[in-house]
């Protein structure tokens, strides 16, 4: 049912290029690159809904790899930013998604240590860098907004520093730039190749939930 997922005039916040690749053709969507503040200059007037949607970062110790979220509210440095109730319950009954408080960072967080108090401060099961532009965009606006991610990372995973310059500003992969960064850091190489593997797995969870049964009725 893409109407109901995608209500039209919505727009879809992603970081990656890849995540845009997983939504139907004709969806309006923007991309942050990696840097949420670049959402700012992307939004687009006559938009009606906003949804976040890709991977996320595991907060919660019993949240999996692969676990698909549905954020039943936002939490972003103390502040709650609510879902659109309506679009929320409808969302839950038509995808096999985990609803769970989700939270939103302006940086990458790049240590189980980060995770862990991130965790402890807002109990959020995890975390992601889009959500918090699109919710303050639905809000100053009065728009509806929702939030569907899937889990990459692990709590207890170290995220490698050449990940968070390893993107251009469309959302596509910079590979002479995260070269660069393991030639300086090359113990970091295992960490990566871990991270391209459960990014991947995290894909392949959201591409299962917009391809089942209640998201094609």
């Amino acid at each position: 049912m893409r109407e109901a997922i995608f209500p039209p005039g919505c727009v879809v916040a992603v970081g990656l290029k890849s995540e845009a690749a997983l939504l139907p053709k004709g969806v309006r969507v923007v991309i942050s690159g990696g840097d949420p503040a670049r959402l700012d200059a992307l939004w687009p007037e006559e938009a009606t809904a906003v949804l976040s949607f890709g991977i996320a970062g595991g907060l919660a110790p019993d949240v999996a790899r692969g676990a698909v979220i549905l954020a039943s509210a936002l939490w972003e440095e103390g502040e709650v930013w609510a879902v659109d109730a309506p679009w929320l319950a409808l969302l839950s009954a038509l995808l096999p998604a985990r609803p769970g408080l989700l939270a939103a960072s302006g940086t990458l967080l790049e240590n189980a240590a980060a995770k862990a108090s991130l965790h402890a401060r807002s109990g959020a099961l995890a975390v992601d860098m889009e959500s918090g532009a699109a919710a303050r965009f639905a809000a100053a606006r009065g728009l509806p907004f929702a939030a569907l991610r899937a889990v990459a990372d692990g709590p207890g995973e170290a995220l490698p520093r050449a990940a968070a310059v390893g993107l251009n500003p469309d959302g596509s992969p910079a590979p002479g730039r995260v070269l660069a960064a393991l030639l300086r850091r090359p113990r970091e190489l295992p960490a990566l190749l871990r991270l391209a593997r459960a990014s991947a797995a995290a894909h392949a969870a959201l591409a299962r939930v917009l391809a089942s049964p209640g998201a094609a009725l």
